[in-house]
């Protein structure tokens, strides 16, 4: 990224934030445990947070951790679901090359 482009200095963290909860979808991650990670204050992580619960990405679970949301788990099962048929496609489309059909 050239120094000309503009990002968002706070939508970069919370979106760090989300990846952090990546592969903690059953028993989540304490604030506590994101700052340390993060290396942030847990002010800024519960702002980050509260962002993504907000927009539905992450839910705080009944142990008071967080985790991604099952809508963001949705996001994720739709990509899969579309590489799968993406590469059911290009199987079927090699076999016909093999095959020599048109």
């Amino acid at each position: 990224m050239n120094d000309k482009t503009r990002k968002s200095d706070s939508g970069g963290r919370v979106l760090r934030v989300m990846k952090a909860l990546r592969g903690h979808s059953l028993t989540g991650l304490s604030n506590g445990e994101l700052a340390k990670a993060m290396n942030e204050s847990p002010a800024t992580i519960n702002r980050c947070l509260n962002t993504l619960i907000a927009e539905g990405l992450a839910m705080k679970l009944d142990n008071g951790r967080f985790a991604l949301s099952v809508s963001m788990l949705q996001i994720a099962q739709a990509h899969a679901e579309e590489m799968n048929r993406a590469s059911s496609r290009i199987a079927e489309l090699n076999q016909r090359v093999a095959a020599g059909a048109y």
